[in-house]
């Protein structure tokens, strides 16, 4: 059984990821439990930079900024479980299977992010992904994750 880990505010996060402003698409950790699980949370606002252009008078979150934010999180159960905080690894995409979009994301939505590990070898990672608004699925995937040092290093 995982080790409950907790919550973790915007400068936890902002120690475990390298996404700034305008690509930081986690807010806060509401609950993480190592090696297993978490529930991370992106408060959607009209800032957004994307808005001004998806779309006008009709803004939606563009659906691959979503599943970003769902990587993002599993980027932070990943680092987190494995002790890799201040180690400067990064985390990189590998592969997306089977994203659903099924409820538009707008200005005003708080998106729960639900990841869960499905398996990890060595620096690899599969995980699923469901993006929630208001206990209803926006959005669910399955992606893969590569845990790397930096290019150039």
């Amino acid at each position: 059984m995982g080790e409950a880990m907790g919550a973790a505010d915007i400068r936890r996060v902002l120690s475990l990821l390298p996404h700034r402003y305008p690509m930081l698409l986690v807010d806060r950790v509401v609950s993480m439990v190592k090696d297993q699980s978490i529930h991370a949370v992106k408060a959607v606002t009209m800032n957004e930079p994307f808005f001004q252009g998806h779309f006008p008078g009709r803004p939606i979150m563009p659906g691959v900024l979503i599943v970003e934010a769902l990587a993002q999180a599993g980027g932070v159960l990943a680092i987190e479980s494995l002790g890799l905080a201040g180690s400067g690894k990064l985390v990189y995409f590998m592969g997306i299977d089977g994203v659903k979009f099924r409820k538009p994301v707008e200005p005003g939505h708080l998106l729960d992010l639900h990841v869960t590990i499905l398996q990890a070898k060595r620096n690899i990672c599969k995980f699923e992904g469901r993006a929630m608004l208001g206990g209803q699925l926006a959005t669910e995937c399955q992606f893969t994750a590569m845990i790397a040092d930096p290019p150039g290093d």
